[in-house]
């Protein structure tokens, strides 16, 4: 006969973490805590400072979406919802011009879950609000486990991609492929290991966090020459480019392939690519490309991170 466990959850969250800016902020922001919260809310998510200055406030964590320029602001809070932290929330997306604000709690208030869905119905369509409430489980004397559970978020959250592809078969078709891609590659448990999950999106690009705010690793779809690239992005920071082109041997070699440089003109950013033709109508071929850019995505992590 199995023996089976129970489960129990753990309601006092400060016998986790005693202080929310001491313990439990600097617990979240380690990149693989992080995901955890990346995951529920849907989204890649790359800090960029704790206790980040808002006038004579500080917001908990102050990030940034993995390959984009949409700003984060993550407020934390080990206790019921309340006015003061509402408020608070708001004050910082605004001094921080917010466009995903993320306020994670032990639990929520219907007032305040109310308040956070009203805010999303009423706010510009490229702001999101996301209420989420830390729960901590444990069986018996194991290690404890956290889940983040999404109380509140924006109800188009979903819908959006749907409205954005209805009128277009490129935005359709990137967004398929994406899906595909995501629902391959993170069945694979070495890739799920070396990259967080990141939604589907119409975009031709798809951005995986490296655990620094300076570079990402970008998968892209270029459909009009009929590739794919794995690209090494560096935002802006050219010393570190040129400090990763001293090592372009050892990284090419390591990787067992060629890649293709370049210092963007008229921009801060750099990228480091490699190529591969494609055939996107061959739908029986998307494994084998699915692999091919897990290979080069895991590789390149590897290859480049040691020089961060």
């Amino acid at each position: 006969m199995v023996n089976l466990g129970k489960l129990r959850e753990i309601k006092d969250l400060r016998k986790v973490w005693p202080h929310e800016a001491l313990d439990f902020t600097p617990w979240l922001a380690e990149e693989d805590n992080l995901a955890l919260l990346s995951d529920a809310v849907g989204l890649e998510i790359t800090v960029d400072e704790m206790e980040s200055s808002v006038g004579d406030f500080n917001v908990d964590i102050y990030a940034t979406e993995t390959g984009t320029d949409r700003r984060i602001i993550i407020e934390n809070q080990l206790e019921d919802t309340n006015h003061d932290h509402l408020g608070k929330l708001i004050t910082y997306a605004s001094g921080k011009s917010a466009d995903i604000v993320i306020w994670v709690v032990k639990k929520a208030r219907e007032e305040h879950r109310a308040a956070i869905e009203w805010l999303n119905n009423h706010t510009d369509e490229n702001i999101a609000f996301f209420l989420l409430e830390i729960k901590l489980y444990q069986i018996g004397n194991s290690d404890i486990a956290v889940k983040f559970e999404v109380m509140e978020k924006p109800n188009d959250w979903a819908k959006e991609i749907k409205r954005n592809t209805s009128n277009s078969p490129t935005l359709q078709a990137r967004y398929e492929y994406w899906v595909a891609f995501n629902e391959y590659a993170f069945q694979n448990g070495n890739f799920a290991k070396s990259f967080n999950k990141r939604k589907a999106s119409t975009d031709h690009w798809m951005s995986l966090s490296v655990g620094s705010s300076a570079c990402n690793i970008s998968l892209l779809q270029i459909r009009k020459n009929n590739a794919l690239a794995v690209e090494w992005y560096i935002s802006d920071n050219k010393e570190l480019y040129h400090k990763f082109f001293s090592h372009r041997g050892t990284i090419e070699s390591e990787m067992g392939t060629e890649l293709e440089w370049y210092e963007l003109p008229n921009k801060k950013a750099s990228s480091i690519r490699v190529y591969k033709t494609v055939d996107y109508n061959d739908k029986e071929g998307w494994p084998q490309q699915f692999e091919w850019l897990m290979d080069m995505a895991t590789k390149m992590k590897r290859a480049f991170r040691k020089y961060l």
